[in-house]
């Protein structure tokens, strides 16, 4: 694969071999990440279409990423998992729930992780915005420290503190049951 400078610099082109690489370099890490926002597949499908039609509107518009294509990626894809929320859709787990359903063989166990997904959905909705993304990166989409802040705009010590508050916070909420 082409360094990314190299991808932006085709992608600002509208080079159709530099937008066809810069859609299979990122998408699924857009997806993950999406749908780890959103918790349903299909829904992440459409959203990260979403993302990449920006992309190509951006560059026509001649307002392209300046010199990080994966930073804009993510950052359009948190405003269009947020237009999405502001909308009122609900978070659906489907497509996990059924996921860890099929993987598992006893209906009890089925039961028991979907009931854990859902807590653990419900914490998440809990943590502040912050939190959410940097939990969402660093395990969602599986980005570095390095490339958190920089998305970010935050400190890598920042990074690291929002991340370790958080699964803190997730630890305590789930162990002690205080899921609303």
């Amino acid at each position: 694969m082409i360094d990314e400078q190299t991808l932006l610099a085709g992608v600002r082109n509208l080079d159709p071999e530099a937008l066809g690489q810069a859609h299979d370099a990122y998408y699924s890490a857009i997806f993950r990440y999406i749908a780890f926002r959103v918790g349903n597949q299909q829904v992440a499908e459409d959203l990260t279409s979403e993302v990449f039609a920006r992309l190509l509107s951006a560059v026509r518009d001649r307002s392209a990423p300046d010199n990080t294509l994966r930073g804009w990626l993510y950052r359009v894809a948190t405003f269009v998992v947020a237009d999405y929320h502001r909308q009122g859709y609900q978070v659906e787990h489907t497509t996990l729930n059924e996921s860890i359903e099929a993987n598992t063989a006893d209906p009890v166990d089925a039961i028991s992780n979907r009931q854990t997904l859902d807590e653990l959905y419900q914490a998440l909705g809990e943590l502040t915005r912050d939190q959410q993304d940097v939990i969402a990166l660093r395990f969602g989409y599986e980005m570095p420290i390095k490339d958190v802040a920089q998305t970010m705009g935050k400190s890598e010590g920042a990074v690291k503190q929002l991340q370790a508050r958080a699964v803190a916070a997730l630890s305590r909420m789930l162990s002690a049951g205080k899921v609303s």
